[in-house]
């Protein structure tokens, strides 16, 4: 049976949910982040040396990175689903957006998440005014218009279709989930770009996520 080893509020959400759309059997093992740094525990280093999660173990082999995994699972287990065909135009979105989602949409995000909490953490009295000023024109400058231009790239790609790789669900849009949900919590995006907004309640109306939410437990990206 496939073990997925998920970190609560991570990338790792989305195997789950891959998982259930498959209607693959696999076991959950529980990993929760530290409440001061948000940093996966220790025990995950056990498992891969990087210590961080999504990781597989699957026939004798053990397996991290989101985006090789969801093409794992999404080959081995498949049988012609959530793949487009080989040679076609969209088979190409497909391979397109699989890297997108941790090669493009991704980074800046994780910088404005790490710019915020310099922006609102606790620090010494005497150097907050300059550390703050600092995050402030990083986000301004930089980091802000680097997700926007992500989002209004995304939002006319969905403009002739439903699903990012073609007219059918894939597995490109359960790796791009993980951005575009984190893009709601700290990157605006909101209901100025509807097509955006309405993939993300496609998606969340899926049983299959839903049941993917209820195996994983809490997932504040969702807020």
């Amino acid at each position: 049976m496939i073990v997925v080893h998920h970190l609560n509020n991570s990338r790792s959400q989305r195997v789950l949910w891959l998982l259930e759309e498959l209607g693959v059997p696999y076991e959950v093992r529980r990993y929760q982040r530290d409440r001061k740094t948000m940093l996966a525990p220790p025990e995950l280093r056990v498992v891969h040396p990087l210590g961080k999660s999504p990781v597989i173990e699957d026939a004798g082999q053990t397996l991290a990175e989101s985006g090789a995994i969801v093409e794992y699972l999404a080959e081995r287990y498949g049988e012609g689903r959530f793949v487009p065909a080989a040679g076609t135009p969209e088979r190409l979105r497909y391979r397109y957006w699989m890297h997108f989602a941790e090669g493009t949409a991704q980074p800046p995000l994780l910088l404005k998440l790490l710019f915020d909490r310099v922006d609102k953490g606790p620090m010494p009295f005497f150097v907050r005014p300059v550390a703050r000023a600092i995050a402030q024109r990083a986000k301004d400058t930089y980091i802000q218009p680097n997700i926007d231009r992500n989002l209004d790239f995304m939002e006319r790609e969905l403009e002739p279709r439903d699903w990012f790789a073609g007219p059918e669900f894939s597995a490109a849009d359960v790796q791009m989930s993980f951005p575009l949900e984190a893009a709601v919590v700290r990157g605006g995006l909101d209901g100025r770009r509807p097509r955006l907004m309405a993939f993300l309640e496609r998606i969340h109306a899926r049983p299959a996520y839903r049941r993917a939410i209820e195996k994983g437990g809490e997932y504040a990206l969702l807020r």
